[in-house]
Formats: structure tokens, C-alpha cells, sequence
């Protein structure tokens, strides 16, 4: 039954007769919600009313059902999927349907057929990941394939490397279905009759525009898309309607289902990867070597080489390619894929050949292994990432960066388009598909300029006529948005009647995704009068990050082997993202509108403070420091939780609890249970670590001027107050392990490095526990004695908070730090088991050090124990994090994801964190042990203990 809604505002009512109608999915109004979706990878923002995110496509059904009625007239509609457009695809007023919280199914593959139809939400890494056990891919490779949506590159028409062979998504899809209030339309299906009326409309629309539209778009392997009226009705006849669909960015209708077009696996792919001493000569080798039959061709400027080598992406380099000091290299990335080897040897080396004769040509590389292959374009990838990471007002803007000409017009186009950004004083960056004659060129602009505003439109204005010159198009790989603006003036006036008529057809009220595209009105969203988000904070300012995240997206990526986002894979929400939480600062920032506070504090609290956005993100939004600022200005004029004034007393006085674990260990298991209470905690720690024998424990005293020296050999080993009072198994895996290596540990005093205050925003606190802290490193170093910490986590934040905060500790490395640098006595010790270990690492320590596993790897390969390192994500302990009762949750779901399927085998078990053994030891009957322990245990000095102490 419709309710009346006379007293009722529409969105209210909608979402009230949505959920009526029996809509399953999440309906939401929330402000931090609202302010993540209202960004993408662009520099525009603009916030919607209302979020939905639907579970299935009767779910779209009922949505549309809703949207029909008298009403809800007015309510506008877009989808959304991965969010990660350039130009503000999916951003609008009015209700945003998100796709890629629940509809992210594969739904049916034919393998013999060589199709899957999924649903609209489905992240493409995900769908390739599944269908690569089949011997099949869905061919376009598009740079943000961890994170980016089927449905999403369908509305873009998106597409990436090897288009040359493969062609855009366009070109690799078969049939879609769309929801209408009607139902459900597919053209796999027979056309209902309820359906004729509407696509009789839109095929005389097509036909009456066709002759025009050819006539208006280049012949480009990049071609033109959305409402493609040309293969809409092909000469062979028929009406493919679907075909309209694809580019049109959602301005149609809502897409439920898409069958995709595969490809069959190659047998074999090679890269060849080029230094050439200037992009000029880069660019010139493009054509010669499309000579030896490329899958793919694609170049990196020096700027962007400049900015991956300041970042130490460029280690991961071959030695030869890397650069000398101060040397600037282009790069040229040649790949080859097929089932012939010996044919793809031979196209290998007639590029190489090629290359090597090139003006400006150095080093070249040749890889054939495919975890270096996937390694050596990662790289490429990251130091695109790094093009935001600049310092100044002004970042590079993705707005004129995927236009297409010719490939053999490239040259003439490049030259043009640098003389515009010349004489309008701006920097850029360069790399893309040299092979299909696009360049992605990013301009440098401080958006919250007016003078820079300007620029961008004078840019745009000046890049569109020269793609008009060279025989291009404007928008080539990465849709329109709001650059549709120019849409009518590049088709025609008479293409441009036709697809109005298209839209009439499909969405006669104008509602979906209004003034993108196509518009009976004279409303289409221009490029300078679009709201432009905010670009830069105050200088100084705490949230400066949160206004530096351009929606590059890189934590929204879905694979749960990757460290970030742990919060958003559990979840699929993107406010518990870092970019959900960074849009939704910023606005808080701006408005320090009350409702959006109090939303605020929720999504803060379900970041697990994991650290890996601090390091894994390219521009290194750290939420949990920005949190800590967050909470300081919110505890400065509210009153703090009971539980978090209990966590902060304890880590204060946690030296104090740490003297007196002999006296306290017996009333522990009671104090626990209360504790337990007070804070809202489960699963705590059901006993207290017992207190180390004076030998080998290194006291502030033991470190006074006229103290006797330490041993030769000897290491220190440090210590935080959770490692210090519950973790005894720590402490002795780790003396031992070192003493079987021949060393001589000793444990420094503990003094809390202040984590949960700074986590808390208690500035006053943190600066105490720091001060204390770095004085007694700096004491233990004096020693001249290597400090080695017990905890990755606690060594991360000396690393990583430390500087931020004024402080500059003495240098405390990780185990394998120091041991895999060391050359290990191994000939003199006798291995008395060499049982296969799996080491887990912690996440906040894989992220921030991705060489971490290597180094362990080393270490273990040392001394002939075999040891495996699988990729994984966080265990979902995250320190008081998984304690929490509010938590449970999430925390168990990431354990499920990512965890559970390496703790059930026999093999031996090693985690580097205090949080991952508890998490394993808390959800599973495995038992995990510090590496070190292993090590001991392996060399016959230390037993395997019958229980984790």
C-alpha cells in the first residue's frame, strides 16, 4: 500500500515505502556515509541525499518499482560502483545506488561457450581471480583492476592495457539486463510485451541519427562509446539495444546482470622493459617496436620516474634498469602474451633488437616469470599512484588525461599539448598506451585557486580542439563525466537530437544520473561549474592528509591477502575506508556540523589502526593519526568513555603493573574478568607473563654512566607494556632463538611508548610516555649494543608517529632487520628439526616494510629451515581492538577471510605479532609462535610449549 506523504519529505517517504516493498538492502542517510560517496578519483564533489545499496537485482526491481510512483518524481538516481572515475561519473544529487556492497557475484560461467554474467558490482581482479582456475579472463586490464567494478567499467566503457588486441570493455561484452519499474529487461531474454513501446522509441532514435553519429566519430581502436548508435543497429540488421547502454554512465537506467565475453588464458607472456634517457625518444620507439607484434606498449615519463625513485619503488627495479644519482630515465614496457613460446621468443628478441638501436636507448630487461612480470607492472602502477603524492598547493589533475589520436599522429599531438601546458606554466607527469595512441597527462593545478580553475577550463577548451586536429577523441579510456559537456558540441547537432531521443526512450523524466551526457534540458554539468571539493587544509594543519586523498581508491582494493583496508573488506562500506573516513574528516572539517560529528565518531571507531593506509596509500592518508587529532579537538569539549579512561590509566601506569607481576599474577584471572566488564572486552589475556630472571633483564639503573659493559654479543631487547605483561612466550622464544644464534639478550626496562593515548588523542599523555621512552633508547644505545624490538607493531609506531610527533628515538630494529643482515654462524649449529615453517607476518609490519618476509626468509634459509610466507591480510586482532565486544564481528570475519586457511594444517606456525598469535590461538586450536621460537626450537634450545604462556 503507498503511503501519503503530505507531512512526509519524499526521501523520508521513499525510503519508507522502499522498505515496505520489501527492499532487503541497507538504506541510509548517514552524514559520513553521505560525504564518502559524494568524491571520486576527481576533483569534484558533490553530496547525496540518500545511499542504497541492494542486495540482488529484485532488490534493483523494487527500487525502480518505488522510484515510479507519483510521489518520488523528483528523487534523482545513481549508480555507483567502485567509485574510482576521473571525472565525477557517479557523482549527483539526490540517491546513490551502491552496486559493490552486496551485488558483486559471479552469477554463471560457460567454459565451453567462453562467457560469465555477473553482477554489476563485481571488482575485476575478483572475476578474473575466479575464472583464471577455468583458463579464462575478461580481457581489459585496467590500472584500477583491485578496486574498479564490471558495471562500473561498463558505464565508462573503460578500458587499459592491451587494447590494441583486446579492445575496450565494449568490445568484450555480450548482453546486459537493467531494471524498470516494469521488471526486468534482458537481451538474453525474448522482449517482453510490456517492453516494445520503449525500445521501438529508441531504435527509431538510433536509426534516425546513425548516418550522423559514424560521420562525427573517428575510426580509432579507442573509439567512441556510449549511446553508440552505430553498432546499436548493425548493417546486418537489428536492433541491439543493450549496445546503447555501454558508456553511458548510468544515464539510462540501472544495470542488474552484464554477460561478459572472454578470453582464453595465453600460455605464455613476456615483458620487456627499456631505459631510454628522455620521453622524447620514449615516444619515438613506440611505433618501431609495434614492429615485433606487441600485446602492449606503454611509457613513464621522467617525472613520474623521479617521484617512484623518492618513494624507493624503484628498488624493486633490476639493478641495471634502476638509475645512477641524479639520472633521469623514461621507461618503455613491452609485453608479449600467446601459446607459442618459441614465437613469443622470437618477438622478444626482435624488440630488444629494435630497442636497442633506438636514439637515447640503455639498459633492457627481459622477464619471463610471471610473478616478476605482475612485479615489474606493479611497479609502473605505484609510481603512477605517486603523481598526488606532491609536495605545494598544486597536484597533478586527471582532466584532459586520456585523450586519443592516431599512433602515428601522437608525436604532433604530444608536442601541441605540452606547448598548452607550457604557455599556461603548468608541470605534468606522462605515462599510458603509447601502442593505441593515448597518453595519460596529468597537469599540476591547486584546484582551490580561481586563477588555477581558469586554467583547467582553458586547458580543457585548448586539449579538445587539438584532439579535433590530430584525428582524435577527447575521452578515451576513462569516460566522460562531467567533460560530456562537450558532447554536443563534438557529435553534432544532429547525432546529439538522436541521443536525446535515446534518452527520452529509456528515461523519459530525466532521473538517472541528470546532467551527465545527455539532457533534454539545457542542464549538463559544466567542468568549472561543478562543486569542486576542497584540495588543500591550512598549512599545519592535523588533517592536511585527509584534504591530500584524491580517490585514487588503492584501499577499496577487494583481495583479502592485501593489508588495507581491513575495515572496508570486512565491511564493503565505504565509510569504513580510508578514503570514506578522509572525505568524511574533510567535511567535518568545513562544516563541524554536529550530526556529521556524532557520525563521524562511529565510522573513526571501527578503524582498526593497522597503519597500513600510512604507508600503502599513495599519498599516505594516515587515519589513525588524523583520528588522534580528531579526538583531542572532541575530548577537549566532551567527556571521555569510561572504557577509554580505564585504557589510558593502565597504559600510564603499566611500569608500575609490570614490578608487580609476581604479587599480581595469582589475582590476574579475576582481575581480567572485571577489567573484562569495565571496558567492554572479551577474550582478554587469562594470565600475566612471569617476571624475567635478573640476568637477563637490562634495568635505566644498569645503564648509568660507570655501569659495567655489556658482553660482547650482545643484543637489547625492547619491549611494550602489552609484550611485557601477558606475552611470557615472546620473551622466551626470543632470548632463546638468540642465544641458539649465539648472542647475548638482555630485556630493557619496559616504559610505554604511549600507543593507546596517541590512539585517543591524549597529547599530553603521549608526549610524557614518549619523552621517558626516548630517553631510556637513547641510554640503551649508548651501550652501543643493537636495540631490537619484540613487537612489529610497536617498533612501527617509533618509526612511523614518532618523527610526526617532534621525536627522534634511537634506532630500534626488527629481528630480521639485524639477523638477516648478520652472517649467521650456521655450520656450527647442530639443526635438530627441520620441520617446514608458515610465518605469518603482522600487517601493520608488511605494509610499512614489504621487504619484512624476504629478510625472514633469509634468516631461515640460513640455517636449511624450510619456511613459507603467504600473502595475507590482517588476523583482525589489531591489539584492544579485536578485545572488543562491539568488534567481535568484524574482527572474526577478517580472520575467516583471510587467516583461517593457513592455520589448519600441521604444518609449524610462526606470527611476528602479539595480536596475530592471540587472534589464532582465540579463533582456531593452532598455536602460533614468535619466528624466533621456531628457530630455538629447531636448533634444540627451546622445547615446543605444551600452551602459549
Amino acid at each position: 500500500m503507498m503511503t501519503s506523504h503530505s507531512a512526509i519529505h519524499p526521501l523520508t517517504g521513499f525510503a519508507q515505502d522502499l522498505r515496505a516493498a520489501g527492499f532487503l538492502g541497507e538504506i541510509d542517510t548517514d552524514r559520513a556515509l553521505r560525504a564518502a560517496k559524494s568524491t571520486d578519483n576527481s576533483v569534484y564533489q558533490i553530496t547525496p541525499d540518500l545511499i542504497v545499496a541492494p542486495m540482488d537485482a529484485a532488490d534493483l526491481a523494487r527500487l525502480t518499482q518505488v522510484l515510479a510512483r507519483p510521489g518520488f518524481a523528483d528523487l534523482h538516481v545513481t549508480a555507483r560502483g567502485g567509485g574510482t572515475g576521473t571525472n565525477g561519473q557517479s557523482l549527483n544529487r539526490g540517491i546513490i545506488v551502491d552496486t559493490r556492497r552486496h551485488m558483486h557475484r559471479l552469477l554463471a560461467v560457460d567454459a565451453k561457450a567462453g562467457w560469465a554474467e555477473v553482477e554489476p558490482g563485481m571488482v575485476l581482479d575478483d572475476l578474473n581471480d575466479q575464472l583464471r582456475p577455468l583458463g579464462w579472463f575478461f580481457a581489459p586490464e585496467t590500472s584500477t583492476s583491485t578496486r574498479c567494478t564490471i558495471g562500473g567499467m561498463v558505464s565508462t566503457d573503460a578500458s587499459g592495457k592491451g587494447s590494441r588486441i583486446y579492445g575496450k570493455t565494449s568490445d568484450n561484452v555480450l548482453g546486459l539486463e537493467i531494471a524498470l519499474p516494469q521488471g526486468l529487461l534482458s537481451s538474453l531474454a525474448p522482449t517482453p510485451g510490456w517492453a516494445a513501446p520503449m525500445l521501438a522509441r529508441a531504435e527509431a532514435a538510433v536509426r534516425a541519427g546513425r548516418a550522423a553519429f559514424i560521420a562525427n566519430t573517428p575510426r580509432l581502436n579507442r573509439r567512441f562509446t556510449g549511446y553508440d548508435l552505430e553498432r546499436a543497429c548493425p548493417e546486418a540488421g537489428g536492433f541491439e539495444w543493450w549496445r546503447l547502454f555501454l558508456g553511458a554512465e548510468g544515464t539510462l537506467g540501472l544495470i542488474s546482470r552484464i554477460r561478459v565475453k572472454l578470453r582464453r588464458t595465453p600460455a605464455e607472456k613476456r615483458l620487456l622493459v627499456a631505459g631510454i634517457d628522455s620521453f622524447a625518444h620514449a615516444l619515438a620507439a613506440a611505433t618501431p617496436l609495434l614492429e615485433a607484434e606487441p600485446t602492449a606498449v606503454e611509457v613513464m615519463d621522467e617525472r613520474v620516474q623521479a617521484l617512484a625513485e623518492q618513494a624507493g619503488i624503484l628498488s624493486r627495479l633490476p639493478a641495471a634498469l634502476q638509475a645512477g644519482a641524479g639520472q633521469r630515465i623514461a621507461y618503455i614496457f613491452v609485453e608479449f602474451n600467446g601459446d607459442d613460446a618459441a614465437l613469443l621468443a622470437g618477438r622478444v628478441e626482435q624488440a630488444r633488437r629494435i630497442a636497442a638501436t633506438l636514439p637515447g636507448a640503455g639498459a633492457i630487461h627481459a622477464a619471463a616469470d610471471l610473478a616478476e612480470i605482475r612485479e615489474l607492472w606493479a611497479i609502473r602502477s605505484a609510481g603512477v599512484g605517486l603523481l598526488g603524492k606532491v609536495d605545494g598547493r598544486a597536484r597533478p589533475v586527471a582532466f584532459v588525461e586520456d585523450c586519443v589520436v592516431p599512433p602515428e599522429n601522437l608525436p604532433a599531438f604530444v608536442h601541441d599539448f605540452l606547448a598548452v601546458l607550457t604557455a599556461h606554466g603548468l608541470g605534468f607527469g606522462i605515462y599510458g598506451h603509447v601502442d593505441v595512441g593515448c597518453l595519460h597527462i596529468r597537469p599540476a593545478l591547486d584546484i582551490d585557486a580561481d586563477a588555477d580553475r581558469a586554467k583547467l577550463v582553458s586547458v580543457s577548451d585548448a586539449v579538445f580542439a587539438l584532439t579535433r586536429k590530430h584525428g582524435g577523441i577527447f575521452w578515451g579510456e576513462h569516460g566522460k563525466g562531467v567533460r560530456g559537456a562537450y558532447l554536443k558540441g563534438w557529435i553534432g547537432p544532429e547525432a546529439y537530437a538522436a541521443l536525446q531521443a535515446v534518452k527520452a526512450a529509456f528515461d523519459p523524466q530525466g532521473r538517472f544520473n541528470p546532467g551527465k551526457l545527455v539532457s533534454p534540458r539545457d542542464d549538463i554539468m559544466g567542468i568549472a561549474s561543478t562543486p569542486f571539493r576542497p584540495f588543500n587544509a591550512p598549512e599545519g594543519d592535523a588533517l592536511t592528509r585527509a584534504f591530500r586523498c584524491n580517490g585514487n581508491a588503492q584501499c577499496l582494493s577487494y583481495a583479502a591477502s592485501t593489508p588495507m583496508c581491513p575495515s572496508f573488506k570486512a565491511t564493503a562500506d565505504l565509510r569504513h575506508s580510508p578514503k570514506g573516513r578522509a572525505d568524511a574528516l574533510r567535511e567535518w572539517h568545513k562544516s563541524r556540523d554536529p550530526a556529521l560529528e556524532a557520525d563521524l565518531l562511529g565510522v573513526l571507531d571501527g578503524c582498526l589502526g593497522c597503519k597500513a593506509c600510512a604507508s600503502s596509500c599513495p599519498v599516505q592518508v594516515d587515519i589513525p593519526t588524523m583520528r588522534g587529532a580528531f579526538y583531542a579537538d572532541y575530548f577537549a569539549r566532551h567527556a571521555r568513555p569510561l572504557a577509554d579512561r580505564l585504557t589510558l590509566l593502565a597504559e600510564r601506569h603499566s611500569a608500575w603493573a609490570v614490578a608487580m607481576q609476581p604479587v599480581a599474577a595469582p589475582l590476574w584471572p579475576i582481575a581480567a574478568r572485571l577489567a573484562g566488564r569495565l571496558i567492554g572486552a572479551v577474550d582478554m589475556p587469562d594470565r600475566l607473563a612471569r617476571r624475567l630472571p635478573r640476568r637477563l633483564r637490562l634495568r635505566a639503573a644498569d645503564l648509568a654512566p660507570g655501569a659495567p659493559p655489556l658482553p660482547d654479543r650482545s643484543v637489547i631487547l625492547v619491549q611494550d607494556w602489552f609484550s611485557a605483561l601477558f606475552d611470557g612466550g615472546l620473551h622466551r622464544d626470543m632470548i632463546a632463538g638468540f642465544q641458539a644464534l649465539g648472542y647475548q639478550p638482555r630485556v630493557l626496562q619496559m616504559r610505554p611508548a604511549g600507543k593507546a593515548a596517541q590512539a585517543m588523542g591524549h597529547r599530553a599523555g603521549f608526549q610524557a610516555m614518549a619523552a621517558r621512552l626516548v630517553a631510556l633508547l637513547d641510554a640503551a644505545a649508548a651501550t652501543g649494543a643493537p636495540l631490537i624490538g619484540m613487537d612489529p607493531a610497536f617498533v612501527m609506531q617509533l618509526r612511523q608517529d614518532y618523527p610526526k610527533a617532534g621525536f627522534s628515538p634511537a634506532a630500534v630494529m626488527m629481528p630480521q632487520e639485524f639477523l638477516a643482515a648478520q652472517k649467521l654462524p650456521a655450520r656450527t649449529l647442530a639443526l635438530r628439526d627441520a620441520s617446514p615453517v608458515r610465518l605469518m607476518m603482522h600487517c601493520t609490519e608488511a605494509s610499512a616494510r614489504p621487504a619484512a618476509a624476504q629478510e625472514w626468509a633469509r634468516v631461515f634459509a640460513a640455517l636449511a629451515i624450510p619456511v613459507e610466507t603467504p600473502a595475507i591480510g590482517c588476523c583482525g586482532m589489531a591489539g584492544l581492538y579485536g578485545h572488543q565486544a562491539r568488534h567481535q564481528t568484524v574482527s572474526r570475519k577478517l580472520f575467516e577471510m583471510s587467516w583461517r586457511k593457513h592455520v589448519t594444517d600441521d604444518m609449524q606456525l610462526g606470527a611476528t605479532g602479539f595480536s596475530c598469535r592471540c587472534q589464532v590461538e582465540r579463533l582456531s586450536p593452532a598455536k602460533a609462535r614468535h619466528p624466533l621460537g621456531l628457530i630455538a626450537a629447531a636448533l634444540g634450545a627451546c622445547p615446543r610449549p605444551k600452551a602459549q604462556e
